[in-house]
């Protein structure tokens, strides 16, 4: 199997976990987008697409709605993209993606759970070093060599492209994300998007067992179940 059957099951998983907290983590990235590039969904790219994923996840019109009304107003919550690096059992990792009005409260719920299992975190950079920020998508085509040379036609550069089982995957800089999704849906009639992610995977993964599996299971549950975290990405096999 190749890099995107990991991905393809990484994601799978990682939103059968986040879907007690999937509308929070969506209306805060709704508003955050809605801060940064304004209100108007049309005018806002970046708004757009996430409208349309928190949509596709089946997210009510009126969570999406108030999180954009809410950027409209003055004052009030000010979300802000917190990232935490640290170091699990065995020779596991873990990047931790928050999503936080405050600081404080968030880096010291997180350093409580690796506080919790005798492990801790690291500074910027300790384990991010092995880790690729990729842009992914996947989608239901059979023929990578036409998506290829169509994206190299608009001067999109892959990082990779798979196919597998008529499914494409493909590898991108992040910053091509909404080029590359404009290109696809320009050529592909109501093209759906199995992946729509953007986010660290470890270049190399490793197993644990035994009692090393055990507290990593209990670290990784303990900083899911934290409101502020929206992803947790880790070197570590089926996760």
């Amino acid at each position: 199997m190749g890099r995107a059957y990991e991905v393809r099951k990484a994601s799978i998983q990682k939103t059968g976990a986040a879907k007690g907290k999937i509308y929070t983590t969506f209306a805060k990235e709704i508003y955050l987008a809605a801060k940064k590039g304004g209100t108007d969904v049309d005018a806002n790219v970046n708004l757009k697409r996430l409208v349309e994923k928190a949509k596709k996840s089946q997210v009510p019109s009126d969570i999406i709605n108030r999180a954009i009304d809410k950027a409209k107003g003055v004052g009030g919550e000010d979300y802000h993209e917190v990232v935490y690096e640290g170091f699990g059992p065995g020779a596991s990792t873990l990047i931790i993606k928050c999503l936080t009005d405050n600081v404080n409260r968030t880096v010291g719920m997180v350093r409580a759970a690796f506080n919790k299992v005798n492990k801790s975190l690291g500074v910027t950079n300790s384990v991010s070093y092995n880790y690729e920020h990729l842009g992914i998508l996947s989608f239901k085509y059979n023929n990578s060599d036409a998506i290829l040379e169509m994206l190299l036609n608009a001067g999109i550069e892959l990082n990779d492209i798979e196919e597998e089982n008529e499914i494409i995957t493909l590898f991108i800089n992040p910053s091509d994300m909404n080029k590359t999704k404009d290109e696809l849906e320009k050529n592909i009639l109501n093209i759906d998007y199995e992946i729509d992610e953007v986010g660290m995977y470890a270049k190399e993964k490793i197993t644990l067992d035994g009692e090393d599996l055990e507290v990593f299971n209990k670290l990784y549950n303990m900083l899911d179940d934290i409101e502020d975290v929206s992803q947790i990405y880790t070197n570590v096999e089926g996760y």
